[in-house]
């Protein structure tokens, strides 16, 4: 099986700093505005890692101290700075950050996986070089899913006869770079009795595939994130789709952003469906379909 890139890989990068001044980044898209800090009203009994909230035209804003979030220290001035709006798995939230250092348009070949070895506590998920210097990319998925509260999957006994024997037919990869949302949608899958493989990369899932191969657990439905280095999800689709071993796969494309936002583009690689993350009942719904799909 050979690896293929669709003809745009390209992604714009938000880069900004904490206290230590080292870049991080985060996806452009990811981003829907960039403002001054404001004054914060504390609430009580809220999470030690959200430092207040805000009002963004009319609406309550949560402000996550990014810093403590990810085992930084503080920010120099801890009234400064400046807020990145994010609006990712279907939430908005703040995050307190130094400054904001720039825009920059890279490929997502150019984003290479975290140094082995950099733990179960690391908030990275990529990296890359900016102009020499060693940008780390944010695994924001993390850095939410430890203030927000775990999702709860579908009881099996909340699906009909048709779709609980379907599922027993599913052989599921699920291939995401964040070790937290692999292991929200590992949860909500294997909840439903489904037999599930996972990867951390598009190419470990290449070798993961080619390795069951032939066996009782050979995939038929991949569950793959989008956003990921080395090959994004929907080169790694492409590559799919071009291989005469795989390109019968169904593919569901799990994203944090807006899954409007890319169904064309899934639509272009290859991708059977797409889903803005996390809601355990529709990616159980996807699931589903995907079963369905495959069983016919």
């Amino acid at each position: 099986m050979t690896k293929h890139a669709v003809s745009d890989d390209s992604l714009s990068l938000l880069l900004f700093s904490l206290r230590s001044g080292k870049l991080m980044a985060i996806n452009l898209l990811k981003v829907s505005e960039i403002i001054p800090c404001p004054a914060l009203t504390r609430l009580p009994d809220s999470h030690p890692h959200v430092k207040g909230i805000t009002t963004l035209r009319g609406a309550s804003l949560s402000v996550i101290d990014l810093s403590r979030a990810i085992g930084e220290q503080p920010l120099a001035d801890p009234n400064g700075g400046c807020l990145i709006v994010t609006e990712i798995s279907r939430s908005k939230q703040a995050l307190h950050v130094q400054n904001v250092a720039k825009i920059i348009h890279s490929r997502s070949s150019d984003i290479l996986p975290p140094p082995y070895g950099s733990g179960t506590r690391s908030f990275v998920t990529g990296v890359t070089q900016v102009e020499g210097q060693l940008v780390q990319v944010l695994d924001i998925e993390k850095v939410i899913h430890g203030i927000a509260p775990e999702p709860i999957p579908c009881e099996p006994s909340a699906l009909s006869d048709n779709e609980a024997t379907a599922l027993t037919m599913a052989r599921v990869l699920i291939v995401d770079d964040s070790q937290v949302a692999l292991n929200q949608s590992l949860f909500t899958l294997q909840a439903l009795n489904i037999r599930c493989q996972t990867a951390r990369s598009a190419q470990e899932a290449i070798e993961k595939l080619l390795e069951l191969q032939g066996s009782d657990n050979e995939i038929n439905v991949v569950v793959s994130d989008i956003e990921m280095p080395g090959m994004d999800g929907y080169a790694f689709t492409q590559s799919l789709r071009e291989s005469p071993d795989f390109s019968g796969i169904y593919v569901l494309l799990h994203t944090s952003l807006d899954s409007s936002m890319n169904s064309e583009k899934a639509k272009r690689a290859g991708a059977n469906d797409v889903l803005t993350k996390f809601s355990p009942p529709e990616l159980t719904r996807c699931v589903i379909r995907a079963a369905q799909a495959v069983q016919a």
